[in-house]
């Protein structure tokens, strides 16, 4: 394979930066502008994807029979669920600390005073 290197050659847009670059005014180094970076791309592009994106996630959700709404309240009563598993949880966990308490202050309180009589 031959791959020609002569810029001359290439055309009229070899070294041309590409289409949402500026220079910086430093030689060999070029930035994106922010609005592009942000979005990932151009403006219009990134609008066109998520016009697609949206149109057949719409139609999934509608094949499907779901709603926003629906979806939230399943995340919202998913989350309250998951919450009230972590508190019972919490409060078991509570309840053993206390019960070994119960046990090991004393003994551990009758043997540090037997350490300082000796």
């Amino acid at each position: 394979m031959i791959v020609e290197h002569e810029p001359r050659r290439q055309g009229p847009q070899y070294g041309a930066p590409p289409p949402g670059y500026r220079d910086s005014g430093h030689p060999g180094y070029r930035t994106r502008s922010g609005l592009h970076r942000f979005l990932g791309g151009s403006p219009a592009a990134v609008f066109v994807r998520l016009l697609f994106l949206s149109v057949v996630v719409g139609a999934l959700m509608a094949m499907l029979g779901l709603t926003p709404a629906r979806l939230f309240w399943h995340a919202y009563d998913t989350l309250r669920v998951l919450i009230d598993l972590g508190l019972e949880t919490f409060h078991d966990f509570g309840g053993w600390i206390l019960a070994g308490a119960v046990v090991v202050v004393p003994l551990w309180l009758i043997s540090r005073l037997l350490a300082v009589s000796k």
